[in-house]
């Protein structure tokens, strides 16, 4: 569940490239990641499926100035701002790219082929129209950092109340695998975004860590289904928090670009 999403690659990645700091190599290398390919289909002026290469530089030169991303969820419609059938498709995937500029924005559909223990990952981005106005729900960075300090908390408080934090060996090898990451130190964000999205990006993933490692627990007191649905209630708005906070954080480079146009 705190896996970086990949609407946020492309987003950072593909700022990072309109801000002229970073090669479009360098780019796309960074928003596949480990995917094994990425192709975008729609894209204006091209009959057929692109590489992300080609689609970023289409995209600019339509107007593109910066990427924004929403995580929606059902219910909650976070960075979007429709028509229904780019909403839709969006919540299907769980994620989505709205460009700043052309009223254009993308939704990711992922595959994997080849046998266990050798499977590949492959992305097509799916070009949608977009209506312009304000997304949904999107706090700025300095209000998502402390809402987030408080769903620390109250994740903390309830997963001891509940005595369910790395319960079950699910858990612990859940919390195993994130403290492996973060040892890796992988690089949060891309060059160009200030240090203040990049710290609440960070406290954002381990929240997220939390509640994730939370719903893969076995609870250890509390085993009546209606203590299960309590600690479900109490990490509800957790989570939205931390996704909240994750779309202020890619956003922010978007954010600050369209503050300084209007000064």
């Amino acid at each position: 569940m705190w896996e970086e999403p990949r609407v946020g690659r492309l987003a950072a990645w593909g700022n990072a490239l309109l801000a002229g700091l970073v090669s479009p190599d360098d780019a796309v290398t960074g928003a596949v990641d480990d995917d094994a390919a990425h192709r975008v289909v729609g894209v204006p002026g091209e009959s057929g499926p692109v590489g992300l290469t080609l689609a970023l530089g289409r995209l600019r030169a339509l107007g593109a100035v910066g990427l924004r991303i929403a995580l929606p969820a059902p219910g909650h419609p976070l960075g979007l701002s429709g028509p229904p059938a780019f909403n839709e498709a969006a919540l299907v995937a769980g994620e989505a790219v709205v460009v700043v500029g052309p009223a254009l924005g993308l939704v990711p559909e992922v595959s994997e082929v080849g046998p266990p223990g050798d499977v590949l990952t492959e992305v097509v981005w799916r070009v949608f129209e977009v209506r312009q106005g304000p997304p949904a729900d999107v706090p700025s960075l300095g209000e998502a950092e402390r809402e987030l300090g408080q769903a620390l908390r109250d994740a903390t408080e309830a997963l001891t109340l509940l005595d369910v934090a790395g319960s079950g060996p699910v858990a612990e090898a859940a919390l195993a695998a994130y403290r492996a990451r973060m040892e890796r130190g992988r690089q949060v964000l891309a060059p160009g975004y200030p240090p203040r999205a990049m710290r609440v990006l960070e406290l954002a993933d381990r929240v997220a860590a939390l509640v994730g490692i939370a719903e893969v627990s076995e609870p250890v007191g509390a085993v009546s289904a209606a203590e299960i649905a309590r600690r479900d209630a109490l990490l509800r708005p957790v989570e939205r928090a931390a996704r909240r906070a994750r779309v202020a954080s890619y956003n922010a480079y978007a954010e600050d670009l369209e503050r300084q146009r209007a000064e």
